[in-house]
């Protein structure tokens, strides 16, 4: 078993995931001079104003540009330069889809996509601003790492990753405090998921912020006289398909979790694995074809069934159909 957080079941530390990303960034543009740093109108939203301080003739803000911005990106990386440019999930990649497809991936551009502000934890900026959709629109391009980091600690390793990956890569964290669930000694990996908790009645699958309630599903389980095993899946693409299967043959049946909707994202993913290669019985745990809405983030968790209780209770159909 990883090393986790030693209070992640009392009293853990609250940090959000974009501080990670920007404490990382500066850090890797300490390391390497060829790192540089694109936003869009959004540096101390992004956190990208810590290396734009430390770093500032390796920092552009390209305004309300998005499309410019990637197309900038991948311009830099061909001229050899490792750009990281960041923004909101709903316009990384909502509004810059093509400038993605056509001149990062298709080229293989070493750019980092960095998309912060995502799921419905973005709160009272409403629907407009809660990007549900960016892990499934992100894992169909071609050559595109995807990576969802469930904490601070993983954020900030997830960005050190993508940064000697080479390559393009996706990266998505988000607007909130939340708790720290792992450690500075828990591995992270591209490509690798991690098992959090172990169990033997059902799997549980999660990333990004729900990793935490995950584990807080296991606990409430457990009381109950369900042994759940909970798996960090920090990387979606690619999909560590191993332990997937590792996990469907020792416990028989799986729930996955998301801030996200239930189609195409780390759902979609564990769906297929499943079906090429151990069908097993699955449940969704997400959001359900809907837009967000305006509101507090942690209410809004609640209304839209993304909570340790809503994990707890797919984990009991998902025995219930073994």
């Amino acid at each position: 078993m990883v090393k986790l957080n030693e209070k992640l079941y009392t009293d853990p530390e609250k940090k959000s995931t974009r501080a990670g990303f920007g404490d990382a960034l500066a850090a890797l543009g300490e390391r390497n001079p060829s790192v540089v740093a694109l936003t869009a109108d959004l540096m101390e939203s992004t956190c990208t104003h810590i290396f734009a301080r430390e770093f500032p003739t390796r920092f552009f803000d390209m305004g309300v540009a998005e499309q410019n911005m990637v197309a900038v990106s991948a311009g830099l990386a061909l001229a050899g330069k490792i750009p990281f440019c960041s923004t909101f999930g709903v316009f990384l990649p909502g509004r810059s889809l093509d400038q993605i497809r056509q001149s990062v991936c298709y080229n293989r551009a070493n750019v980092k996509l960095c998309a912060s502000h995502t799921g419905l934890t973005v709160g009272e900026d409403g629907a407009t601003h809660q990007a549900l959709e960016d892990i499934a629109i992100a894992r169909t391009l071609p050559n595109l790492v995807v990576l969802v980091p469930c904490d601070y600690e993983e954020t900030r390793k997830a960005t050190f990753a993508a940064g000697e990956h080479e390559g393009p890569v996706y990266l998505r964290f988000g607007r909130c405090n939340l708790p720290v669930v792992t450690s500075p000694e828990t591995p992270f990996e591209i490509g690798k998921a991690q098992i959090f908790r172990d169990g033997t009645d059902v799997t549980i699958i999660a990333c990004g912020i729900l990793v935490h309630e995950a584990l807080m599903a296991a606990e409430l389980l457990m009381g109950e006289g369900i042994s759940a095993r909970v798996v960090n899946c920090p990387s979606i693409k690619p999909l560590d398909v191993a332990t997937i299967m590792q996990c469907a043959n020792e416990t028989g049946c799986i729930v996955t979790a998301e801030e996200h909707q239930i189609y195409g994202g780390l759902g979609g993913a564990v769906a297929e694995a499943l079906a090429a290669n151990r069908p097993t019985p699955l449940e969704f745990v997400g959001v359900k074809d809907s837009f967000g809405e305006s509101g507090d983030a942690m209410e809004l968790l609640r209304i839209y069934g993304l909570t340790r209780d809503s994990i707890a209770a797919a984990a009991k159909r998902a025995i219930a159909r073994k």
